[in-house]
């Protein structure tokens, strides 16, 4: 019964990697996610922590790591056949020291004990700064060991931070990951035409949630990559909008952003369709602004490339067409830098993805936008929100919100859209709609 989902040597080396860059006689402990209750007999459900699962595959709760530059210790909980028949398998730690290829293990109980002896002789302690559990762990650790300062014991005058260590390495993601982003990409593709078929004037959006994530289960994903939005008409304007409770009238838009997540891998993608199947002419005229903004910041995915080249490159188009439309007049390139128009457009343009939605990684080194690199994996999601409360806007404008949204690898060549299998121009999407078949 293995819990990872590529090969040991993967998490194996993945381990190794990060020993060798440990600090001279450092050490370092993480740990893994607990079991959360939403009420007095009822569970959450368990997801692992995406940094404890990059390095181990381990994914039972109520367990941690201890690294070295010349061992790897799990600590897991013990073995208990009792608890298996309400909760299911262990794995127990001699059991999952052999599967998971770590060098020793340990019970979880013993947590406190087994790092105070392997780091009685350490000169740095790394842990993720941003973990309380971690940094609680730790000052117990260094209180327990100051009481052995008879025996000759130090407790280490460096700490450091786990996080850039291990977010840095997981932010190039390898040939296995990129595959498994691919078919996280595919599922989820296949989910947003699902929907685009089924709409109708007077749906509800939590039908069309519940028809995307229908079909993420019935591919082998096991959740969702975050909390799906499904927002009709003036909804889309809100950007984090999941109340996902009102029916879609005939003749408004449709904005759906969900991915699934494929072995803690996510996709993200978001569409923007009339629930009808017809554009309206003044739809028409938002979406293509919004779709060729996106159009030509995927041409700044490019390795090299500053990150925020692809953002400028977005808001060039999405300011000339606010013009376009009459939301905004003036120069654009004064409006621009002015900011004015974040009144229609106030995200940016993308964000790291992997293991997380919003995946983890620099966005810049020594203040300037870092430059991407092969294997690096981006959303691209420009977007034009036109409230319907909005005055200034021309009436027939008012209550549209659009946003396309892709997932893109950084590669040596043209930027490779891991989400291209859902149709995103005009006359595509009216196409599919009308097809009857999402296949």
């Amino acid at each position: 019964m293995q819990h990872f989902e590529f090969d040991l040597s993967l998490y194996q080396s993945r381990r190794a990697a990060l020993q060798a860059a440990l600090p001279a006689n450092g050490l370092l402990v993480l740990v893994g996610a607990d079991e959360m209750y939403r009420n007095a007999d009822v569970d959450h459900p368990f997801r692992q922590t995406s940094d404890f699962l990059y390095l181990s595959g381990f994914e039972e709760p109520d367990a941690a790591l201890i690294l070295t530059a010349e061992s790897s210790l799990l600590l897991c909980r013990p073995k208990d056949e009792t608890m298996e028949t309400w909760t299911g398998f262990r794995w127990g730690p001699d059991a999952a020291a052999e599967a998971f290829g770590f060098d020793h293990a340990a019970c979880s109980d013993d947590l406190a004990e087994v790092l105070a002896e392997t780091a009685s002789d350490a000169d740095a302690i790394g842990y993720a700064f941003n973990d309380e559990r971690a940094a609680g762990l730790v000052q117990e650790l260094q209180a327990e060991l100051s009481k052995r300062a008879r025996q000759g014991v130090v407790p280490a005058a460096q700490h450091f931070d786990a996080n850039p260590l291990i977010h840095e390495a997981r932010l190039i993601k390898s040939a296995d990951e990129l595959a498994m982003m691919r078919r996280a990409g595919e599922i989820s593709a296949r989910a947003h035409r699902r929907a685009m078929v089924v709409a109708s004037a007077g749906v509800a959006e939590y039908r069309l949630q519940a028809e995307i994530e229908f079909e993420h289960r019935v591919a082998g994903s096991k959740r969702e990559a975050y909390q799906a939005i499904v927002a009709g008409g003036d909804h889309a304007n809100t950007l984090h909008y999941v109340a996902n409770d009102q029916a879609i009238a005939d003749g408004e838009l449709v904005l759906i952003d969900a991915g699934c997540e494929l072995n803690y891998y996510a996709a993200d993608i978001t569409r923007t369709f009339p629930v009808n199947g017809v554009f309206s002419p003044a739809q028409r005229r938002v979406y293509q602004i919004v779709l060729d903004a996106q159009l030509a910041a995927l041409e700044q995915v490019r390795a090299g490339r500053p990150f925020n080249a692809y953002h400028d490159a977005a808001v060039r188009v999405l300011v000339a067409g606010m013009v376009e439309l009459g939301l905004l007049q003036g120069d654009i390139d004064e409006l621009i830098e002015g900011g004015d128009y974040r009144r229609y457009y106030m995200h940016r343009t993308g964000h790291w993805l992997g293991m997380d939605v919003h995946d983890v990684g620099r966005y810049a080194d020594n203040g300037e936008p870092r430059a991407l690199r092969p294997g690096m994996v981006l959303t691209v999601e420009p977007g034009l929100y036109i409230r319907a409360d909005d005055k200034d806007a021309p009436a027939e404008l008012r209550g549209i919100g659009v946003r396309i949204e892709d997932d893109v690898a950084v590669t040596d060549g043209a930027p490779d859209i891991l989400t291209a299998a859902v149709p995103k121009s005009i006359d595509g999407i009216e196409a599919l709609m009308a097809s009857g078949s999402w296949a």
